[in-house]
């Protein structure tokens, strides 16, 4: 009886707990539409609203939770990916990425030699371009990605994907989804000992933006931990040979063109401001210290050295500390970035949300002796 009442209680209260955070996040996108001068940010606010009062009001009733969160992730994602699209609105990415596109049908090169405006950069990694190749809007790829990455990794999370920060990008256009996506898959992979294709994921991810680098350490050192220095070289190997096969060409063929877009303008190099611009204290050093622009690169250049020698001396043995040390690494990265926006914190938030996941399933170390042991 002390149990069946137990449930229940437990029930009541995850029930209550969900219902709170969707009526909060019917509260904060309305409000976040109201102080938002963007367009389509303004639409997704308003349409998820509307979403999220129904998946709190569904939580209220005797219907299963399930339904709530169906309502949410078509309010908050389905309802305004669709509108935006055949209304043809979204956020500047996907602009670039349509560009970029075109740029490498016609020219062979996503980028442009001699940028001098802000639309005539592109900051993302070559593989980001092939995303504009396909037919259609941009966003049915870019999300296409990572939610089958996310599946793949057994983060397939109804929750997550109405989350807010996931659900915005969703809809408007975010570049970091896929990115994220391949770096939970390959992370997840090279905890089930599978080197290979963690390697490619990782590779793919770090084909599309420079945030997906520092996973491949990481990937390095978990695999080392629990299978040894061969798979884990393998790995890496095919991480960086996808990685190379994409990026090498262009850079290579035009690196004039390729520093300055993916290297000078997301750093504040260049003459040419980039829009990325939210108040965090890389780009407050950036652009209110004298000499923040080596301030700034200089802190982020310790912190990634601090993260590197923590994850030489204690290496990750389990999938939840490795995606744990990548969220912590990326969170601070976008902190200390001069070029930076809020929204660049769904990475970390996403890779988080695999540490939650992976806590408490196969997380403890097993001696490669207790292993052979234990097969013989």
């Amino acid at each position: 009886m002390r149990m069946i009442l137990g449930e229940q209680v437990a029930k009541y209260s995850a029930g209550h707990v969900e219902r709170c955070a969707w009526a909060g996040c019917a509260v904060v996108a309305p409000v976040f539409a109201m102080v938002s001068g963007l367009g389509p940010h303004r639409v997704w606010g308003w349409v998820a609203g509307a979403g999220y009062a129904v998946a709190a009001v569904l939580t209220s009733g005797s219907l299963p939770r399930r339904a709530a969160r169906t309502a949410a992730v078509l309010g908050a994602v389905v309802v305004p990916l669709v509108g935006l699209v055949t209304a043809g609105l979204g956020q500047s990415e996907v602009a670039v990425v349509e560009r970029s596109g075109w740029l490498l049908r016609t020219t062979g090169s996503p980028y442009v030699t001699a940028p001098t405006t802000v639309t005539d950069f592109n900051p993302y990694l070559p593989g980001m371009a092939f995303f504009g190749l396909l037919p259609g809007d941009p966003r049915w790829w870019l999300a296409g990605v990572f939610v089958a990455s996310l599946a793949g990794a057994g983060l397939h999370r109804a929750w997550l994907l109405a989350c807010p920060p996931v659900a915005l990008p969703l809809a408007v256009g975010g570049t970091d989804l896929p990115v994220v996506g391949l770096m939970c898959l390959g992370v997840s992979l090279a905890g089930q000992g599978r080197p290979g294709r963690a390697g490619l994921a990782l590779g793919a991810a770090a084909a599309l933006k420079w945030t997906a680098w520092p996973a491949l350490p990481v990937a390095l050192a978990l695999i080392a931990v629990r299978g040894g220095g061969r798979p884990a070289l393998r790995c890496v190997a095919v991480g960086l040979s996808t990685a190379a096969v994409t990026v090498l060409p262009f850079a290579l063929t035009d690196p004039a063109g390729f520093h300055r877009n993916v290297v000078a303008f997301p750093l504040g190099l260049t003459a040419t401001t980039s829009p990325a611009a939210s108040p965090l204290p890389g780009h407050l050093l950036a652009m209110y210290v004298p000499g923040g622009t080596v301030i700034a690169p200089a802190l982020l250049s310790g912190g990634a050295l601090l993260i590197a020698l923590w994850l030489a001396v204690r290496p990750p043995g389990t999938v939840r500390a490795a995606a744990g040390r990548l969220a912590l690494g990326l969170g601070l990265a976008t902190a200390l970035m001069p070029a930076t926006r809020f929204g660049y914190l769904v990475c970390p938030l996403v890779l988080g949300a695999l540490a939650h996941r992976s806590a408490g399933r196969g997380t403890a170390v097993v001696p490669s002796v207790e292993r052979k042991a234990a097969t013989a």
